[in-house]
């Protein structure tokens, strides 16, 4: 046991109430992870617990529990039970703990990776972890098809990474991807970004970009920049950073240039995309034709530009990293193609960033003399600002060759993501001012119904949009 539970609670500055020694006396010997998972000597991490909890815990002979709110009897039934819970101002702090000491214990000689940005993280994450584990290394990633369940805001991560080595053994590399911008309850944890890249203490960090999305916890593109531009200080090496961002070469200034790598799809940098030479040019080299790549649209490419900066700066060869790029698959959702005839291709697009640049692409597929139609689910849940941003970007991304269907996938949605009536009514009252048609569905499946219905089969339908949109090709199964 590396701590007692007073040097456990002073590290994530926290008070003990009940027991104050691990329950039972029988001591940490095992995970930081979550309560549903638990078992004997682990160390459950949670927002908030109530009295319920607490006996579970207690059944478990979970060696304590960490919270930062502890609701009805929670503090009664641990006085009762003599359970130790310790209470916390900032859970995120007890999370970063638990990363940190999990890394040191289970993975203390892997070479770490962080990725952070607006868009793009979890492509450029898992492009890299491809990479690395198509050069045969042991390689652990938080991202993949379901990666917003594997973040950062609780302890999911620590215990996959001790279940990972206890499973398969010593861990090569790990690449980590971080919220720029994270919250609880409408709560923005400061500094969240910096916190979480200290405790994994990275050898090469990623920043994609810098854009307005969690709106709500920040509310302007200072607040973004606010929470990101530290993250270089606890990066130990290289920061590869995208050059065609302004507010990341501001970032940059505060780097010597030994430090960054820098990519590009406009400009000669360390790695950037040559349109004349249609490929991808690495340290004066043509290491990639545009045909051998994934996929081919520039926001894409970017993360591509981005994994082979971060690998290049790893020491992987030249050759291994054509060989992981060429070989691979995109996660789920990532300018995916669902049907050809219409051609119908489903993206995770949910903020304004990322609509404007998969409509942008969207539209160089169109035929001429034929449209695109853009199928939206508005965000359920997530307040009328990031909602109003969204439909704005869509506004400015209209031409008169697209039809706007949007969807507040009531059929679809638990009441996490239910579309409030002033989510619906802002864009609603934004389109209609802008003069721009469109078409609105309760239902996503008589959405999807009808747009392919409506549309000839050299149209091109574009489906974006976060978890309103997440079960779009599971419908249209019973509509093609």
């Amino acid at each position: 046991m590396d701590f007692n539970i007073k040097e456990l609670a002073s590290s994530v500055e926290g008070k003990i109430v009940g027991n104050s020694d691990y329950f039972f006396n029988k001591g940490f010997i095992g995970r930081f992870t979550l309560l549903n998972d638990a078992t004997k000597g682990d160390i459950v991490i949670r927002h908030w617990i109530n009295g319920k909890g607490i006996e579970i815990a207690a059944s478990k002979d979970v060696a304590c529990l960490i919270t930062q709110n502890p609701k009805e009897d929670a503090v009664e039934k641990a006085e009762e039970l003599n359970f130790p819970l310790i209470i916390v101002d900032r859970i995120e702090v007890a999370n970063a703990f638990a990363l940190k000491w999990t890394i040191n214990k289970y993975s203390p000689n892997s070479e770490n990776i962080i990725i952070t940005g607006t868009n793009g993280k979890s492509t450029t994450s898992h492009l890299i972890y491809h990479i690395l584990k198509e050069n045969g290394y042991n390689v652990f990633t938080n991202t993949d098809a379901e990666s917003e369940f594997n973040t950062l805001i609780d302890p999911m991560v620590s215990k996959l990474i001790s279940d990972e080595v206890i499973e398969n053994g010593p861990l090569d590399y790990l690449v980590i991807e971080v919220s720029e911008v994270q919250g609880w309850l409408g709560n923005l944890m400061k500094g969240h970004a910096y916190l979480m890249s200290e405790a994994i203490h990275p050898k090469v960090g990623v920043i994609t970009n810098i854009a307005m999305d969690h709106i709500g916890l920040v509310n302007s593109i200072e607040e973004v920049f606010s929470e990101i531009h530290q993250v270089p200080e606890a990066i130990d090496e290289t920061v590869v950073l995208n050059h065609d961002d302004d507010l990341l070469k501001k970032i940059a200034n505060d780097l010597t240039d030994e430090n960054i790598v820098f990519c590009s799809m406009k400009d000669k940098q360390n790695v950037f995309y040559d349109s004349s030479k249609k490929g991808i040019i690495c340290r004066d080299e043509l290491l990639l034709k545009e045909e051998d790549l994934p996929f081919r649209s520039s926001h894409f490419i970017q993360n591509i530009l981005s994994a082979i900066g971060c690998c290049i700066s790893l020491g992987i060869s030249k050759e291994g990293i054509v060989k992981g790029v060429k070989s691979y698959k995109s996660l789920n959702r990532r300018f995916s193609i669902l049907n050809k005839n219409p051609l119908i291709i489903d993206d995770f697009a949910h903020n304004p960033d990322g609509i404007k640049a998969t409509i942008s692409e969207s539209v160089k597929l169109v035929p001429e003399n034929h449209k695109l139609f853009v199928v939206c689910s508005i965000r359920g849940s997530r307040g009328v600002d990031i909602n109003r941003y969204n439909v704005e970007a869509l506004v400015e991304s209209y031409n008169e060759n697209m039809d706007i269907v949007l969807s507040s996938s009531v059929d679809v949605v638990n009441s996490l993501n239910f579309v409030e009536d002033d989510e619906r009514d802002v864009f609603f009252d934004v389109l209609n001012k802008n003069n721009v048609p469109f078409i609105h569905f309760d239902n996503l499946f008589d959405a999807l119904k009808d747009t392919y219905n409506n549309a000839d089969k050299k149209d091109v339908i574009l489906l974006i949009g976060a978890q309103g949109m997440d079960p779009a090709e599971g419908l249209l199964k019973n509509i093609l």
